[in-house]
C-alpha cells in the first residue's frame, strides 16, 4: 500500500518535522510540500493526491477553506497550533486533529487511522490469512496471529513473543508491524506492539501483557483505550 502525500504548511520548521515525521513510514510517499492553501488548491487539482497533511491557519486561504472547495477532498490530518479549529476539522470528516506540538508516536496513532480506512475501503480486512512467516535462526517459522503476545523493537531487529517462544528476526518494527492484522494488534510505544486480546489491565502509562509490563506512550494512551471498548 503506497499512500501518496503532501505536507501544507506556511512554517519552514513545521514542514521539516513533518518531512521527517513522513520519512519514517514506509508506506507513505511524500510527493510535494507546498507553502501556502492556495499552492496546495492547485496541486491537489492535478495530481491523486490520498493524503493532506494540514495546517489550518494560514494567510491567503485557511486549511479548512481549502478542503471545503475540493469537491472530492483526499484524506487529511490536521496540524495546527490551535486548538480551537477542531470542530471545524471534524465536521469536515478529517481523519485526525493534531496539535503541535506533537510527538512521533502521536503522528504514528493518526497514520494508523489512515492506514485503517484505507483497508476497510479496499476490503483487505476480509483476508482469511491467520498466520505470517518470520525468519529466525536461519530458519523460516509459521506463526499463528493469535500466538503472538508482543513485539519489540530491537535495533534494527524485532524480537517476537508467541505463546511458545521468542523469534528474533532482522526487520524494522514498522515493516513487520504492516503483515499484522490492524483489528487484532496496536502499537503502544515506537518499540511496543502488542496484542489486543493478551491485555490483561491498564494501570496508568503501562499495561500488562501476559505478566510482562510493557510502557505506553503519552500518545497512544487514548487510542489503547479505545482499542480495548
Amino acid at each position: 500500500m503506497n499512500i501518496k502525500c503532501i505536507v501544507v504548511d506556511d512554517e519552514p520548521l513545521a514542514v521539516n518535522i513533518l518531512v521527517n515525521y513522513v520519512s519514517q513510514i514506509p508506506e507513505i510517499e511524500l510527493v510535494a510540500t507546498c507553502a501556502d492553501a492556495i499552492e496546495a488548491l492547485t496541486f491537489i487539482k492535478k495530481e491523486n493526491i490520498d493524503l493532506v497533511l494540514l495546517d489550518i491557519n494560514m494567510p491567503k486561504l485557511s486549511g479548512v477553506s481549502l478542503m471545503r472547495a475540493l469537491k472530492n477532498p483526499p484524506m487529511v490530518i490536521f496540524t495546527t497550533a490551535y486548538p480551537e479549529f477542531a470542530i471545524e476539522g471534524y465536521e469536515l470528516e478529517a481523519i485526525d486533529y493534531l496539535l503541535k506540538p506533537f510527538s512521533f508516536e502521536r503522528f504514528q496513532t493518526s497514520i494508523y487511522k489512515v492506514r485503517n480506512k484505507l483497508k476497510l475501503h479496499d476490503g483487505e480486512n476480509m483476508t482469511s490469512q491467520e498466520h505470517i512467516y518470520i525468519k529466525s535462526d536461519k530458519k523460516l517459522f509459521r506463526v499463528l496471529f493469535d500466538d503472538i503476545i508482543y513485539l519489540e523493537a530491537y535495533g534494527d531487529y524485532v524480537k517476537v513473543y508467541t505463546k511458545e517462544k521468542m523469534l528474533l528476526t532482522k526487520q524494522k518494527l514498522a515493516i513487520l508491524t504492516k503483515e499484522l492484522p490492524i483489528k487484532q494488534f496496536i502499537q503502544i510505544h515506537r518499540s511496543y506492539v502488542i496484542s489486543i486480546k493478551a491485555i490483561d489491565f491498564i494501570e496508568g502509562n503501562t499495561v500488562l501483557v501476559a505478566g510482562n509490563k510493557l510502557p505506553i506512550s503519552v500518545g497512544q494512551k487514548q487510542t489503547v483505550l479505545d482499542a480495548i471498548g
